[in-house]
Protein backbone atom coordinates (compact mmCIF):
# COMPACT_ATOMS: atom_id res chain seq x y z
CA UNK A 1 0.00 0.00 0.00
CA UNK A 2 1.31 3.76 -1.09
CA UNK A 3 1.89 5.81 1.85
CA UNK A 4 0.93 9.47 2.02
CA UNK A 5 3.51 12.14 2.67
CA UNK A 6 2.81 14.05 5.70
CA UNK A 7 1.86 17.32 5.13
CA UNK A 8 3.10 19.76 7.16
CA UNK A 9 0.28 21.63 9.73
CA UNK A 10 1.74 25.18 8.59
CA UNK A 11 0.87 24.13 5.38
CA UNK A 12 -2.37 23.32 5.76
CA UNK A 13 -3.08 25.75 7.67
CA UNK A 14 -2.02 28.35 5.05
CA UNK A 15 -4.03 26.10 2.39
CA UNK A 16 -7.37 26.27 4.64
CA UNK A 17 -9.94 29.00 3.23
CA UNK A 18 -9.57 32.05 5.34
CA UNK A 19 -12.17 33.09 7.82
CA UNK A 20 -13.80 36.14 6.08
CA UNK A 21 -13.41 39.15 8.49
CA UNK A 22 -16.58 40.23 10.17
CA UNK A 23 -17.15 44.09 10.37
CA UNK A 24 -18.84 45.83 13.16
CA UNK A 25 -22.40 47.43 12.18
CA UNK A 26 -23.05 50.92 13.90
CA UNK A 27 -26.14 52.76 13.19
CA UNK A 28 -25.47 55.37 10.53
CA UNK A 29 -27.94 57.05 11.94
CA UNK A 30 -26.03 58.16 14.79
CA UNK A 31 -23.32 59.71 13.11
CA UNK A 32 -25.22 61.51 11.23
CA UNK A 33 -27.27 62.99 14.38
CA UNK A 34 -24.06 63.78 16.12
CA UNK A 35 -22.37 65.48 12.57
CA UNK A 36 -25.89 67.98 12.73
CA UNK A 37 -25.78 68.36 16.42
CA UNK A 38 -23.68 71.75 16.86
CA UNK A 39 -21.55 71.04 19.74
CA UNK A 40 -22.59 74.28 22.52
CA UNK A 41 -19.39 76.29 23.90
CA UNK A 42 -18.69 75.18 27.34
CA UNK A 43 -17.11 77.75 29.03
CA UNK A 44 -18.21 76.27 32.80
CA UNK A 45 -19.06 73.12 34.47
CA UNK A 46 -22.82 71.97 33.50
CA UNK A 47 -24.52 69.43 35.60
CA UNK A 48 -25.90 66.49 33.59
CA UNK A 49 -29.71 66.85 34.57
CA UNK A 50 -29.48 70.10 32.54
CA UNK A 51 -31.16 71.04 28.69
CA UNK A 52 -27.41 72.70 28.34
CA UNK A 53 -26.13 69.17 29.15
CA UNK A 54 -28.29 67.71 26.65
CA UNK A 55 -27.25 69.68 23.99
CA UNK A 56 -23.66 68.73 24.74
CA UNK A 57 -23.97 64.70 25.08
CA UNK A 58 -26.43 65.08 21.57
CA UNK A 59 -23.32 66.63 19.62
CA UNK A 60 -20.63 64.26 21.79
CA UNK A 61 -19.18 61.05 20.33
CA UNK A 62 -18.60 58.54 22.80
CA UNK A 63 -15.78 56.16 20.99
CA UNK A 64 -15.62 55.14 17.30
CA UNK A 65 -18.41 53.79 15.43
CA UNK A 66 -16.58 50.65 15.63
CA UNK A 67 -16.06 50.40 19.45
CA UNK A 68 -18.44 47.76 21.13
CA UNK A 69 -20.54 49.92 23.09
CA UNK A 70 -21.62 51.22 19.35
CA UNK A 71 -21.88 48.47 17.89
CA UNK A 72 -25.04 46.76 17.13
CA UNK A 73 -25.56 43.05 17.65
CA UNK A 74 -28.64 41.78 16.38
CA UNK A 75 -27.25 39.48 13.70
CA UNK A 76 -24.62 38.28 16.62
CA UNK A 77 -24.69 34.59 17.48
CA UNK A 78 -26.47 32.83 20.66
CA UNK A 79 -24.05 31.91 23.38
CA UNK A 80 -23.95 28.13 23.62
CA UNK A 81 -25.08 28.01 26.91
CA UNK A 82 -26.89 30.86 27.10
CA UNK A 83 -29.89 29.15 28.80
CA UNK A 84 -27.43 28.09 31.92
CA UNK A 85 -26.07 31.24 31.98
CA UNK A 86 -29.29 33.30 31.91
CA UNK A 87 -30.57 30.94 34.80
CA UNK A 88 -27.51 31.43 37.17
CA UNK A 89 -28.89 35.20 37.55
CA UNK A 90 -32.28 34.22 37.13
CA UNK A 91 -34.73 33.26 34.62
CA UNK A 92 -37.36 34.67 36.58
CA UNK A 93 -35.66 37.80 38.39
CA UNK A 94 -37.31 41.55 36.43
CA UNK A 95 -35.05 43.76 34.89
CA UNK A 96 -34.55 46.98 36.72
CA UNK A 97 -33.27 50.81 36.37
CA UNK A 98 -31.65 52.20 38.85
CA UNK A 99 -31.42 56.00 39.43
CA UNK A 100 -28.01 55.91 39.92
CA UNK A 101 -25.47 57.91 38.05
CA UNK A 102 -24.72 61.57 37.49
CA UNK A 103 -21.89 63.20 35.77
CA UNK A 104 -20.55 66.98 35.10
CA UNK A 105 -19.54 68.52 32.04
CA UNK A 106 -16.24 70.50 32.15
CA UNK A 107 -14.69 73.06 30.10
CA UNK A 108 -11.43 72.34 28.32
CA UNK A 109 -9.92 74.42 30.65
CA UNK A 110 -11.33 73.24 34.10
CA UNK A 111 -8.98 73.72 36.78
CA UNK A 112 -7.38 69.89 37.57
CA UNK A 113 -6.62 69.00 41.14
CA UNK A 114 -4.75 66.10 42.92
CA UNK A 115 -6.35 63.05 44.77
CA UNK A 116 -5.37 63.24 48.65
CA UNK A 117 -5.72 59.61 48.29
CA UNK A 118 -5.84 56.95 45.70
CA UNK A 119 -6.73 53.34 47.29
CA UNK A 120 -5.65 51.44 43.97
CA UNK A 121 -3.13 53.78 43.11
CA UNK A 122 -1.78 50.92 40.74
CA UNK A 123 -4.41 50.09 38.66
CA UNK A 124 -5.47 54.23 38.58
CA UNK A 125 -4.19 57.21 35.80
CA UNK A 126 -2.77 59.47 37.38
CA UNK A 127 -3.69 62.79 37.56
CA UNK A 128 -4.28 65.96 38.57
CA UNK A 129 -7.97 65.72 37.24
CA UNK A 130 -10.53 68.33 35.99
CA UNK A 131 -12.75 67.99 39.13
CA UNK A 132 -14.93 71.41 39.44
CA UNK A 133 -17.01 71.88 42.99
CA UNK A 134 -20.15 70.75 42.05
CA UNK A 135 -19.09 67.39 40.64
CA UNK A 136 -22.22 65.03 41.69
CA UNK A 137 -21.96 61.84 42.94
CA UNK A 138 -23.78 58.52 42.48
CA UNK A 139 -27.51 59.11 43.20
CA UNK A 140 -27.53 63.01 43.06
CA UNK A 141 -30.30 64.04 43.09
CA UNK A 142 -32.88 62.32 42.25
CA UNK A 143 -31.91 58.83 44.59
CA UNK A 144 -32.12 61.13 47.64
CA UNK A 145 -34.49 63.79 47.02
CA UNK A 146 -37.24 61.76 44.91
CA UNK A 147 -36.71 58.27 46.28
CA UNK A 148 -35.57 58.82 49.75
CA UNK A 149 -36.83 62.28 50.25
CA UNK A 150 -34.27 63.34 52.05
CA UNK A 151 -33.19 66.58 52.45
CA UNK A 152 -29.61 66.70 51.98
CA UNK A 153 -27.64 69.58 49.66
CA UNK A 154 -25.23 68.29 47.11
CA UNK A 155 -22.59 69.15 49.21
CA UNK A 156 -23.65 66.86 52.33
CA UNK A 157 -23.43 64.28 49.51
CA UNK A 158 -19.77 64.87 48.50
CA UNK A 159 -18.54 65.00 51.86
CA UNK A 160 -20.96 62.19 52.67
CA UNK A 161 -22.34 63.63 55.71
CA UNK A 162 -24.96 60.52 56.10
CA UNK A 163 -22.53 58.04 56.57
CA UNK A 164 -22.98 55.77 53.19
CA UNK A 165 -20.87 53.23 52.41
CA UNK A 166 -21.67 51.88 48.68
CA UNK A 167 -19.51 53.23 45.26
CA UNK A 168 -20.12 56.58 45.34
CA UNK A 169 -19.03 56.94 41.64
CA UNK A 170 -18.48 60.51 40.35
CA UNK A 171 -17.74 61.65 36.53
CA UNK A 172 -16.44 64.19 34.64
CA UNK A 173 -16.49 64.62 30.54
CA UNK A 174 -14.82 67.12 29.07
CA UNK A 175 -16.50 66.93 25.62
CA UNK A 176 -13.97 69.47 23.71
CA UNK A 177 -10.84 67.25 24.57
CA UNK A 178 -13.22 64.02 24.78
CA UNK A 179 -11.86 62.57 27.99
CA UNK A 180 -13.53 60.80 30.51
CA UNK A 181 -12.97 60.88 34.14
CA UNK A 182 -14.55 57.72 36.31
CA UNK A 183 -14.21 57.91 39.99
CA UNK A 184 -14.92 55.36 42.62
CA UNK A 185 -15.65 55.52 46.28
CA UNK A 186 -15.18 59.91 45.55
CA UNK A 187 -15.81 61.83 48.75
CA UNK A 188 -14.85 65.87 49.33
CA UNK A 189 -13.21 67.29 52.48
CA UNK A 190 -11.80 71.08 53.74
CA UNK A 191 -8.67 69.92 51.84
CA UNK A 192 -9.83 68.54 48.77
CA UNK A 193 -11.09 65.33 47.16
CA UNK A 194 -9.92 62.00 47.68
CA UNK A 195 -10.64 58.59 45.57
CA UNK A 196 -9.87 54.95 45.89
CA UNK A 197 -9.72 54.38 41.68
CA UNK A 198 -9.56 56.89 39.53
CA UNK A 199 -9.90 56.04 35.63
CA UNK A 200 -9.08 58.15 32.40
CA UNK A 201 -10.99 56.96 28.59
CA UNK A 202 -10.20 59.00 25.37
CA UNK A 203 -13.50 59.04 24.13
CA UNK A 204 -11.60 59.08 20.44
CA UNK A 205 -10.00 56.14 20.55
CA UNK A 206 -10.97 52.10 20.97
CA UNK A 207 -8.02 51.68 23.27
CA UNK A 208 -8.84 49.79 26.54
CA UNK A 209 -7.74 49.93 29.78
CA UNK A 210 -4.46 47.68 30.71
CA UNK A 211 -5.20 43.99 30.76
CA UNK A 212 -6.20 42.68 34.81
CA UNK A 213 -6.85 46.34 35.49
CA UNK A 214 -10.59 47.68 36.93
CA UNK A 215 -11.67 50.90 36.54
CA UNK A 216 -14.54 52.64 38.52
CA UNK A 217 -16.53 49.57 37.26
CA UNK A 218 -15.48 46.43 38.24
CA UNK A 219 -15.30 45.09 34.74
CA UNK A 220 -12.63 47.78 34.00
CA UNK A 221 -15.02 49.37 31.44
CA UNK A 222 -16.18 52.66 31.39
CA UNK A 223 -19.57 53.80 32.74
CA UNK A 224 -20.68 57.53 31.22
CA UNK A 225 -21.67 55.68 27.66
CA UNK A 226 -23.56 52.78 29.40
CA UNK A 227 -26.15 54.47 31.00
CA UNK A 228 -29.78 55.90 30.12
CA UNK A 229 -29.85 59.00 29.51
CA UNK A 230 -32.60 62.19 29.74
CA UNK A 231 -31.59 63.36 26.33
CA UNK A 232 -32.05 60.16 24.69
CA UNK A 233 -35.18 59.29 25.92
CA UNK A 234 -36.21 62.56 24.71
CA UNK A 235 -35.25 61.80 21.06
CA UNK A 236 -36.62 58.40 21.50
CA UNK A 237 -33.40 56.55 20.44
CA UNK A 238 -30.58 54.92 22.30
CA UNK A 239 -27.77 54.30 20.44
CA UNK A 240 -25.42 52.32 22.61
CA UNK A 241 -25.16 48.70 24.65
CA UNK A 242 -25.67 49.78 28.57
CA UNK A 243 -24.88 48.61 31.37
CA UNK A 244 -26.17 45.60 33.85
CA UNK A 245 -25.36 44.01 37.34
CA UNK A 246 -25.92 40.32 38.78
CA UNK A 247 -25.20 39.51 41.83
CA UNK A 248 -22.90 36.64 40.79
CA UNK A 249 -19.66 36.82 38.35
CA UNK A 250 -17.53 34.18 37.61
CA UNK A 251 -13.63 34.76 38.09
CA UNK A 252 -13.28 35.62 34.59
CA UNK A 253 -13.87 38.10 31.73
CA UNK A 254 -14.10 38.89 28.16
CA UNK A 255 -13.70 41.79 25.63
CA UNK A 256 -14.07 44.28 26.38
CA UNK A 257 -13.39 43.92 29.86
CA UNK A 258 -10.26 43.80 31.56
CA UNK A 259 -11.01 42.62 34.97
CA UNK A 260 -12.98 40.14 37.18
CA UNK A 261 -13.91 40.34 40.48
CA UNK A 262 -15.04 36.86 41.96
CA UNK A 263 -14.11 33.41 43.40
CA UNK A 264 -16.39 31.88 42.11
CA UNK A 265 -15.39 29.30 39.07
CA UNK A 266 -18.96 27.66 37.95
CA UNK A 267 -19.21 26.89 34.64
CA UNK A 268 -22.33 28.95 33.62
CA UNK A 269 -22.18 32.39 35.72
CA UNK A 270 -21.54 34.97 33.26
CA UNK A 271 -17.80 36.49 32.87
CA UNK A 272 -17.40 40.30 33.13
CA UNK A 273 -18.30 41.74 29.63
CA UNK A 274 -20.79 39.56 29.10
CA UNK A 275 -23.11 40.97 26.65
CA UNK A 276 -26.86 40.09 27.26
CA UNK A 277 -29.65 41.09 24.79
CA UNK A 278 -33.38 40.91 24.51
CA UNK A 279 -34.69 38.69 22.16
CA UNK A 280 -35.91 39.84 19.09
CA UNK A 281 -39.69 38.25 19.26
CA UNK A 282 -39.97 39.98 22.57
CA UNK A 283 -42.62 42.46 21.79
CA UNK A 284 -42.31 46.05 23.09
CA UNK A 285 -45.59 47.20 21.63
CA UNK A 286 -47.33 47.45 25.31
CA UNK A 287 -44.98 49.65 26.72
CA UNK A 288 -44.53 53.52 27.36
CA UNK A 289 -42.69 55.14 24.66
CA UNK A 290 -39.74 55.54 27.16
CA UNK A 291 -39.46 51.74 28.74
CA UNK A 292 -40.07 50.95 24.62
CA UNK A 293 -36.72 53.40 23.99
CA UNK A 294 -34.75 51.17 26.17
CA UNK A 295 -36.02 47.77 25.05
CA UNK A 296 -35.38 48.73 21.67
CA UNK A 297 -31.96 49.49 22.21
CA UNK A 298 -30.91 46.38 24.37
CA UNK A 299 -32.81 44.45 21.19
CA UNK A 300 -30.21 46.31 19.13
CA UNK A 301 -27.18 46.82 21.18
CA UNK A 302 -27.51 44.73 24.32
CA UNK A 303 -26.11 45.38 27.66
CA UNK A 304 -22.43 44.80 29.41
CA UNK A 305 -22.61 42.94 32.62
CA UNK A 306 -20.16 45.30 34.26
CA UNK A 307 -19.92 44.64 38.01
CA UNK A 308 -21.79 42.70 40.86
CA UNK A 309 -24.99 43.74 42.38
CA UNK A 310 -28.72 43.42 41.97
CA UNK A 311 -29.71 40.93 39.49
CA UNK A 312 -30.73 42.03 35.98
CA UNK A 313 -30.17 46.03 37.31
CA UNK A 314 -29.31 48.56 34.62
CA UNK A 315 -27.83 52.08 35.51
CA UNK A 316 -29.99 55.17 34.35
CA UNK A 317 -28.86 58.67 35.33
CA UNK A 318 -30.29 60.19 38.93
CA UNK A 319 -32.08 62.99 36.86
CA UNK A 320 -36.05 63.75 37.82
CA UNK A 321 -36.29 64.35 34.70
CA UNK A 322 -36.25 60.82 34.10
CA UNK A 323 -39.64 59.11 35.05
CA UNK A 324 -39.88 55.90 37.48
CA UNK A 325 -39.87 52.71 34.91
CA UNK A 326 -39.86 50.23 37.71
CA UNK A 327 -43.23 49.03 37.11
CA UNK A 328 -43.14 48.80 33.89
CA UNK A 329 -39.33 47.39 33.77
CA UNK A 330 -40.48 44.61 36.00
CA UNK A 331 -42.35 42.86 33.36
CA UNK A 332 -39.51 42.02 31.56
CA UNK A 333 -37.73 38.53 33.24
CA UNK A 334 -33.95 37.31 32.63
CA UNK A 335 -35.44 34.62 30.43
CA UNK A 336 -36.63 37.14 27.96
CA UNK A 337 -32.81 37.82 27.42
CA UNK A 338 -30.18 35.47 25.89
CA UNK A 339 -26.26 35.73 25.94
CA UNK A 340 -24.48 36.63 22.88
CA UNK A 341 -21.02 36.26 21.26
CA UNK A 342 -18.94 37.65 18.46
CA UNK A 343 -19.51 36.53 15.00
CA UNK A 344 -16.86 34.26 13.38
CA UNK A 345 -14.17 36.61 12.18
CA UNK A 346 -14.86 39.00 14.03
CA UNK A 347 -11.55 40.95 15.64
CA UNK A 348 -11.42 43.95 18.08
CA UNK A 349 -10.98 46.86 16.71
CA UNK A 350 -8.00 49.29 16.85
Amino acid sequence: MRLLALVPVALLAALAPAQPRYTPKSDPARLERIKKSPMPKVTQPILYNTPEADAVCAALEVFPPDNPWNTLVTDWPVHPRSKQIIATVGAEKPLRANPDMAFVIVPPNQKKVPLLSLEYKDESDPGPYPIPDNMPLEGWPAGYTRDRNLNVTLRDVQENKLKEEGDRHAIVVDPVNRKLYEFYIAERSAAGWKAAQASVFDLRSNKLRPDTWTSADAAGLPIFPAIIRHDELERGVIDHALRVTVRRSKRAYVYPATHFASRLTDADLPRMGERFRLRQDFDTSGFSRNVRTVLEALKRYGMFMADNGIEWGMSSTADDRVPVMHDELRRVKGSDFEVVVAPPGYSPPK
